[in-house]
């Protein structure tokens, strides 16, 4: 019997009436995300298309697997570079994949059972939004955060990020930020400093040995951050064990940091097929980086430190910078929908993202804040390009008069 056969077959069983009817919103989320419903609505005012929500996260989830793999590699590649041992592609990869599996199936857990059981309680469809935030909560974590706080953060991003608001296409934040904001604010040694960044103890069993001297697991930024240096040039971005970092280390992804957002060209790679399949919208991804250029620009010509002194392509490679700017300021749901919104939006991710780095010594991220920070301010952008539009379009119809 084929699965298409056997679903058919139970599926009266989940219907009203039915012995299970309660688990109705469970059924049809599993069916619906093995095949395309055969519904479709009667009336002339929607598009009939194929790719409904459900293949538009699994499309993300595919640009999302390049970062994911690469940031896979370097948490392996780390962990050996600290402890001084020569490890093969499958060990390193192996090392990685079996310290962020248990978080991915951690925020998948509590998220989707926080989802389904809404679904339950209110007799709604299961919402698909959260098959892109489940992985993207882990790979925006430092990879040594304990799996009760990703278990805690899940829940309070879903419920009160989300939920609250109605659910899946009604949240006003983006619920993967919210989740590491909430911990950074709660719990701040474990989402900064230098001890986070660089998985030390074994995983499983494997990769156990003794971290060499002198180590250090600060980010790049977080090294600017603290230095005193006067000029740009006088400094040196390091690796874990001293050695300088190149700009090929910092684009291929060989730098400590979160896992997602380490490899700029894994990101990339993500960006085109966003790009081509039309899920994320160019517009937002280029006014985002040209927001940081052009910030950037301004600062280096009144530069007064080595952090207002960095080129911007620094600023593109390290932290999430590329990585906002392609998974998280398109989010369709949080940012801006207007064409002419979607540029004004971007660009002042990119203006607020390189503020916050510069001159919050504190925080050298800035990626985070900067989009929760639009997040608020996207509708508002939305409705004075709209109010624009039909200003505009009223003098037009009054000169014809």
């Amino acid at each position: 019997m084929s699965l298409r056969k056997f679903l058919d077959k139970i599926k009266p069983n989940f219907e009203e009436g039915g012995k299970f009817h309660w688990l109705n919103s469970t059924y049809d989320a599993f069916e619906t995300f093995l095949y395309v419903p055969n519904k479709t609505s009667k009336s002339g005012v929607h598009i009939h298309d194929a790719r409904d929500s459900k293949r538009t996260m699994v499309i993300v989830i595919l640009a999302l697997i390049p970062a994911l793999l690469m940031g896979m590699y370097n948490v392996g590649y780390q962990h050996y570079l600290a402890i001084n041992v020569q490890a093969g592609f499958v060990g390193t990869f192996l090392y990685g994949l079996l310290a962020m599996l248990p978080q991915i199936v951690v925020s998948y857990v509590v998220g989707l059972g926080i989802e389904f059981a809404m679904a339950q309680m209110k007799k709604e469809e299961v919402a698909e939004g959260f098959l892109v935030s489940g992985l993207l909560i882990p790979m925006i974590l430092p990879v040594d955060t304990p799996l009760w706080m990703i278990a805690v953060a899940t829940a309070f991003s879903v419920i009160f990020a989300k939920e609250v608001f109605g659910g899946t296409g009604y949240n006003i934040f983006n619920v993967a930020l919210i989740a590491r904001a909430f911990l950074f604010f709660a719990y701040p040694s474990k989402m900064s400093g230098d001890q986070v960044w660089v998985r030390t103890a074994d995983t499983f069993g494997l990769g156990g040995g003794n971290v060499v001297d002198g180590f250090s697991g600060a980010t790049p930024l977080g090294q600017l951050a603290v230095s005193d240096a006067s000029r740009f040039g006088d400094f040196s971005f390091l690796g874990i064990t001293g050695n300088p970092l190149s700009l090929w280390d910092m684009f291929v992804g060989l730098i400590p940091g979160s896992v997602g957002e380490v490899s700029t060209l894994a990101i990339l790679l993500g960006a085109i097929l966003l790009i081509i399949t039309g899920v994320g919208s160019w517009k937002t991804m280029t006014s985002v980086f040209l927001g940081g250029l052009f910030t950037v620009a301004l600062l280096n010509l009144l530069a007064q430190n080595a952090a207002m002194e960095m080129p911007p392509v620094y600023h593109f490679l390290l932290g999430g910078f590329a990585f906002g700017a392609v998974f998280m300021a398109t989010d369709p749901v949080t940012s801006a929908r207007t064409e002419k919104g979607k540029w004004i939006y971007g660009f002042l991710i990119g203006v607020v993202a390189i503020l916050i780095r510069i001159f919050n010594p504190g925080y050298p991220e800035g990626m985070m804040l900067a989009i929760l920070f639009m997040n608020a301010f996207a509708p508002l952008i939305d409705f004075y390009v709209v109010d624009a539009n039909i200003k505009r379009r009223l003098k037009r119809a009054a000169v014809k008069k």
